[in-house]
């Protein structure tokens, strides 16, 4: 059996020095965040506009699709948006933990 050593508070930390490209890490991060933030917005426009047509033409099921396309868009983008401060947040908890 092998002893383990308790953990004192403030020794558990994320390493990112274990990582081999953690210099490019928030690079890579911020693209992929701006890419899912303007394909979001994107749909949304595109939900929208065929929410407006289709309901003006009396397409009463595809209206319905389109707002479920708007819906989505919506909860995609503040999912989104709201990554980096979760991750921010999270990773203030574990270094309290």
């Amino acid at each position: 059996m092998t002893d383990f050593a308790p953990v004192q508070s403030g020794d558990v930390a994320p390493d990112f020095g274990a990582v081999t490209a953690v210099t490019a890490l928030p690079d890579v991060v911020g693209a992929l965040l701006t890419i899912a933030l303007i394909t979001a917005v994107g749909l949304l426009i595109i939900c929208a506009v065929s929410w407006a047509i289709a309901s003006g033409s009396g397409s009463w099921h595809t209206a319905a699709r389109a707002r479920a396309g708007v819906l989505v868009a919506v909860g995609g983008a503040a999912l989104t948006g709201g990554a980096l401060a979760w991750t921010d947040y999270l990773l203030e908890v574990g270094t309290r933990l």
